[in-house]
């Protein structure tokens, strides 16, 4: 059988192991240290945008702190979108908050402003304003900025910017993981560039950064003995973990260069297929194509393709199964046009990684291109 084609998988640039060779080499094998600090210091100096970046163990602990730093609390709702990866959603949960789910809009894949704001009014209406707005750059590819932020300032609602999926995308010129009050980010093993786990939450002020990094750290008072007057948390990142993040931060825009490459490739390679359909890039936005996603005509396709890729040992995967959808959040208010639904029936992930061969490409090409054939 022919090698495995993963999804997405780590893309290692070399000089991870002189960070982490180092942290071994001076002891600082901790949850502080040159490599945590230092990562912070690439990560906002590659955001730029007077960002503060506080290192931590995942972006699912940099949505739960940012929903705390907010005031989010027991009996609370927090909009979310529901075209996401379950870790957008989890952390209101983890508050005892309600998540109200919103669709998604055709052009970008992402939150629907028409559909939030419908939204705010109706939650307005029952009785309950939502405390924040959690807004997704799915896939990479940003979000309606302008009309989002528009429609939370009107409410006077914050947005926590789920950039998960986005670092290295920008709108008009500017970053993503710099729109929200709050922003995240992660590098879990699959992302545009890994820490193996780990994230970051970015904050417009030194002081949000702090309290993100004491609340991080188990919310030790400054006693000599360990005094706590709040809960907190063990979300740090390790300085062993931030080195491999040093290394990969040289290597971020190279990254993206090759995603957004792969993404050309396909597109000219299955031009002549009607059933195809590629997710355009609107003008002003600019996506690193952390994946790179097709529509189907039809359900049955997609999962044709995706069985027949499986047979050739090429991992693919449907797009996001929408929140909505999910047993977990049955009970869920949800605001919906439809949208994440057919996306879900009809879309598809194909290979993407920074690190895919010509001889990997060709190979998804000519599977893909033999099914449709044998259609």
């Amino acid at each position: 059988m022919n090698e495995k084609i993963w999804l997405s998988s780590p893309h290692m640039s070399g000089n991870e192991q002189s960070y982490v060779k180092e942290a071994f080499d001076t002891n600082w094998v901790a949850p502080l240290g040159p490599n945590v600090n230092g990562f912070e210091n690439d990560l906002q100096s590659y955001l730029k945008e007077d960002s503060h970046v506080a290192a931590l163990a995942s972006g699912t602990s940099a949505l739960h702190l940012s929903l705390i730093l907010l005031g989010v609390k027991y009996g609370d709702e927090v909009i979310c979108q529901s075209k996401t990866f379950s870790a957008s959603a989890n952390p209101i949960v983890y508050q005892g908050a309600t998540p109200i789910f919103v669709d998604s809009e055709r052009e970008t894949w992402n939150m629907c402003p028409i559909q939030l704001e419908i939204a705010i009014k109706d939650r307005i209406a029952k009785g309950k304003k939502p405390k924040a707005i959690i807004a997704v750059h799915l896939y990479g590819m940003p979000y309606k900025v302008d009309e989002i932020n528009k429609v939370a300032q009107h409410y006077n609602i914050s947005i926590i910017e789920d950039s998960a999926e986005s670092l290295g995308s920008h709108y008009k010129g500017k970053n993503c993981g710099t729109f929200g009050d709050l922003s995240i980010l992660s590098f879990n093993g699959n992302k545009i560039i890994t820490t193996s786990g780990g994230g970051a939450l970015v904050a417009p002020t030194v002081e949000l950064k702090n309290k993100a990094v004491f609340l991080a750290t188990q919310a030790r008072d400054d006693a000599p003995h360990y005094l706590h007057s709040e809960i907190g948390y063990n979300y740090r990142m390790s300085n062993i973990v931030a080195g491999i993040g040093r290394g990969q931060m040289t290597i971020l825009d190279s990254h993206v260069a090759n995603r957004r490459s792969n993404h050309e490739f396909y597109k000219n390679a299955f031009k002549d297929i009607n059933e195809i359909t590629f997710l355009a890039e609107p003008e002003g936005y600019f996506s690193n194509r952390w994946l790179t996603c097709i529509l189907l005509d039809s359900k049955s396709t997609r999962e044709g393709l995706r069985l027949a890729l499986e047979k050739e040992n090429i991992e693919s995967r449907p797009l996001w199964k929408p929140m909505h959808q999910q047993p977990v959040f049955k009970d869920s208010p949800r605001y919906l046009n439809g949208v994440s639904d057919e996306l879900f029936e009809k879309g598809l992930c194909l290979p993407s990684g920074s690190n895919l061969t010509e001889n990997e490409l060709n190979r998804v090409v000519l599977a893909i291109n033999s099914y449709f054939a044998a259609c």
